[in-house]
């Protein structure tokens, strides 16, 4: 029988890290499929071709886009290229729409069957691209309780496969109270001293626009609370470099260390933590660590994404839960006062962080049981199979 072969497209750095677990999981099934792709690090090391790295096409913002326009092309075009010439049994898209749904075109015209796994955010902002994906994919595999009733509503075949961050955790990761449970170690062995989590973000142009103001936050928290510590959490997607110079231009905090270490582990670490926008902020949710999410844009960015966005809340955590459960502070609303002045007041509440752990508890609920890998993995290999 002749090998099956997939191409599988991951533009982010978590899509890279779910994509290689998909890819894991469909092996373990079938190992007599070849992938190649467009990915970072995670897929490679899952055994992927990597046709294009990932790095060279994420951007963030919407004005963002335009510096990196040849490089998206030139990937498009090489993309193009091996749809044409190995006429694969499946392409894999994960998240990364713009892209993407240019590739499901391609895929389409050429009789080649495309699976979506982590649905582009139409039900949040431009929801017209519901009857592209109706067009172009044949199955979304959604990671939101909520994505599934909206597909369904607009006749897009659909399963709710769970989140992939619940298989970071174990019930033995958690003690009885419900947090984890090198949270109280931790402490102990910094003397009894609480610690605050940074994580300026999975790109480098976050860091370079976030991080600054989460040290002067972070210097005024120092300030008013005095026996503090900071623990800055550097994404592997993240260059070290580009910390170090910021934290030499900033000499505000004394008490901090860089964590290169499994953000699981950071948040192990910390009472409260500081952070970007994104993935993490769900996974901080399912860990049970009260978070402060920020994030700032370009002011063109800001304005477009006002009038284009059709949900109240940005954070993951909030939309999951329909109501805020955890501070969101956007763009003039995340300076460095009124992040020192949140997380303050979270800090000297401790029934109302009590309170909130519970409430994520909850979201984790939601977000189904462990094995969204090995769910997806069946749906691919049903569909190269021809029963979907």
């Amino acid at each position: 029988m002749k090998p099956k072969h997939v191409i599988i497209i991951a533009g982010e750095a978590s899509g890279d890290l779910h994509g290689s677990k998909l890819v894991r999981a469909i092996c373990k099934k079938n190992k007599e499929i070849y992938f190649r792709g467009i990915g970072g690090q995670a897929l490679k090391k899952a055994g992927v071709e990597i046709l294009v790295d990932a790095s060279e096409l994420s951007v963030v913002g919407i004005t963002e886009v335009f510096s990196k326009i040849p490089n998206l092309f030139k990937a498009i075009t090489i993309v193009k290229r091996h749809l044409k010439s190995f006429k694969p049994d499946l392409v894999i898209l994960i998240d990364f729409p713009d892209f993407n749904l240019r590739i499901a075109a391609v895929a389409k015209k050429l009789d080649i069957p495309v699976l979506y796994y982590i649905s582009p955010q139409v039900w949040a902002w431009r929801q017209g691209r519901v009857k592209i994906i109706r067009k172009r994919v044949d199955h979304v595999a959604v990671i939101l309780p909520f994505e599934k009733d909206f597909y369904r509503k607009h006749n897009v075949p659909v399963t709710f496969v769970g989140h992939p961050l619940l298989d970071n955790y174990t019930q033995n990761d958690y003690n009885q109270s419900g947090t984890l449970e090198t949270k109280k170690k931790v402490e102990n062995e910094n003397h009894g001293i609480p610690v605050i989590g940074i994580l300026p973000g999975s790109r480098d142009k976050e860091v370079i626009k976030h991080l600054p103001v989460m040290l002067t936050a972070a210097q005024i928290l120092q300030d008013r609370l005095k026996n503090i510590k900071f623990i800055i959490s550097i994404a592997p997607s993240v260059k070290k470099k580009h910390i170090e110079e910021i934290l030499k231009n900033h000499k505000g905090i004394s008490d901090y260390e860089l964590s290169t270490e499994d953000v699981k582990k950071v948040f192990g670490m910390c009472r409260i933590l500081v952070a970007v926008s994104g993935t993490v902020t769900l996974e901080a949710a399912i860990s049970g660590t009260p978070t402060v999410i920020i994030y700032k844009v370009s002011p063109v960015s800001y304005l477009l994404g006002k009038l284009l966005v059709q949900v109240k809340n940005f954070g993951l955590v909030n939309l999951i839960a329909g109501e805020n459960i955890v501070p969101e502070l956007l763009q003039d609303k995340a300076s460095p006062e009124n992040i020192a002045d949140t997380v303050f007041d979270m800090f000297n509440d401790t029934n109302g962080l009590q309170k909130l752990r519970k409430k994520l508890f909850e979201i984790k609920d939601m977000l189904g049981g462990p094995g969204a890998s090995e769910r997806v993995a069946e749906i691919a290999l049903n569909i190269m199979e021809k029963k979907y």
